[in-house]
């Protein structure tokens, strides 16, 4: 494969968080005869899937992603795997969508689910995405091929909605400066280029604070890559729809980099494994019982040797929950546009 290469994070402990649900038995699994099966919700590269693929014999894999770009570059490097490897096209809240295109029932349908989430190396290794801000391009950050550009956002949201965007998804303390400025600069000129959205915030960040917490684009570059592709939205309701597609046994993994995402992630799997009865009754009735376990302790972080060799690893944490009983799930699993 030719083209950009990422590098998972946390590559190992990934594969064998899911091993467990994709190496047993696969008469006790739900997926179909002679394969257990995992959904990379964000397969990028195909770096995750394709080490399961080589680790777990009995695995099949169906990878989402948005991107088509991605996607025609896993498909190449994947290629050998044949008919053990599957790509689709799709925004990963429609996990349900795509499990029953492939004969999958939504509830308890699959044995693995996977979420490595954020931005992919190859996303900003490519300048012409504008996801980078070291390089001049143009302000697009779509992940997919449609919907409104980083620049449109720029160029069409109040200054009130571009300083929530930027104090929520980017937690950047000068939000009401920046944007300010940005509604002032764009009566003079559009913004079309990362190049002078970065010059702009480096005459309105004071150089004090430009001296702490990275580059002083990094927050904004985060806020309006998750504005433009719908992020926390579209995880909020990703992730009750992947704890729900995971059969008896399966596991749902989930890579975070940034807080509101580990917040919501943990938020879905305490309501999934609390046991939902008065701390006063003296016996669990039947069917109260919780129909999920936590994997992990907490979020699990990289360790100082690799975020030496993979800085990407820095902020992550990861957290990965098991299916332990075929009760409905505590949640609503719908894709509509509620909150979870």
């Amino acid at each position: 494969m030719t083209g950009p290469r990422h590098v998972p994070v946390l590559l190992d402990r990934v594969v064998s968080l899911l091993a467990p649900a994709l190496e047993r038995d696969v008469a006790d699994g739900p997926g179909e005869p002679g394969h257990t099966i995992l959904v990379d919700c964000t397969l990028g590269l195909g770096g995750h899937s394709e080490a399961v693929l080589q680790r777990c014999p009995r695995a099949r894999v169906i990878g989402i992603d948005r991107d088509p770009q991605a996607l025609a570059l896993s498909r190449e490097r994947l290629a050998p795997y044949g008919e053990r490897f599957t790509a689709v096209q799709a925004v990963y809240d429609e996990i349900a969508d795509v499990l029953a295109d492939q004969g999958l029932p939504a509830d308890g349908g699959v044995d693995a689910v996977l979420f490595d989430l954020g931005v992919s190396s190859m996303q900003l290794d490519l300048p012409e995405r504008g996801f980078a801000y070291a390089v001049d391009a143009p302000l697009d950050m779509r992940m997919g091929d449609t919907g409104p550009t980083a620049a449109d956002v720029l160029n069409s949201y109040t200054a009130a909605e571009l300083a929530r965007v930027l104090r929520e998804y980017g937690e950047e303390k000068m939000a009401r400066r920046i944007a300010d400025a940005v509604v002032r600069e764009r009566q003079r000129e559009p913004f079309t280029s990362s190049a002078r959205l970065v010059e702009l915030l480096y005459d309105v960040i004071p150089a004090p604070a430009r001296r702490t917490g990275g580059h002083p684009a990094k927050r904004t570059f985060q806020a309006l890559r998750m504005e433009v592709n719908d992020e926390l939205r579209v995880l909020q309701r990703a992730i009750p729809a992947a704890v729900a597609a995971v059969g008896v046994g399966g596991r749902v993994v989930v890579e975070s980099y940034h807080s509101l995402e580990d917040r919501l992630v943990k938020r879905v799997f305490t309501a999934a494994t609390r046991l939902d009865v008065p701390d006063d009754l003296p016996f669990v009735p039947e069917g109260a019982q919780p129909s999920y376990r936590l994997v992990t302790r907490g979020a699990e972080q990289a360790t100082p040797s690799e975020i030496e060799e993979n800085p990407r690893a820095a902020s992550v944490r990861l957290r990965a929950i098991e299916r332990i009983r075929a009760n409905k799930p505590p949640f609503s699993t719908s894709t509509g546009k509620g909150a979870v």
